[in-house]
């Protein structure tokens, strides 16, 4: 069992929470403020650290049992994301995908950590906002 920071589509309601195989929410929950937070292309979020300067990510965290981590969740992400260690506001250590460093300066990036939650994030583009 690990604890997992989800901030993206494995949240309830998204398209990639079925590969959480019912796996119950312990908490929603915010990182510390020292990621910058991103579009990819509004195909996914992706969180990258960046320590001073950073915002906080919206999330909810999960006790995964290692398994379905190996076998549903990461098999189901993109090859921009990998697995990392990030901070959450509490100060404790949680696992999290996050953005490949090789992926930093991809023209597909576009920052949405003045939102800080995929969520708002994709309820403007719906609504027509920015």
């Amino acid at each position: 069992m690990a604890l997992m920071f989800l901030n993206g589509g494995g949240m309830r309601g998204g398209p990639l929470h079925h590969q959480l195989r019912g796996t119950p929410l312990l908490c929603t929950a915010r990182s510390a403020p020292k990621y910058r937070y991103f579009s990819v292309g509004d195909r996914f979020p992706a969180m990258h650290e960046v320590g001073h300067g950073g915002g906080s990510v919206l999330g909810e965290v999960y006790n995964l049992p290692l398994t379905v981590l190996r076998d549903h969740l990461m098999p189901a992400e993109p090859a921009e994301l990998e697995l990392g260690v990030i901070e959450l506001a509490d100060g404790a250590a949680c696992l999290a995908t996050v953005l490949r460093s090789s992926y930093v300066d991809s023209p597909e990036l576009v920052e949405i950590t003045e939102y800080g939650d995929w969520r708002a994030y994709l309820a403007t583009r719906e609504g027509g906002g920015r």
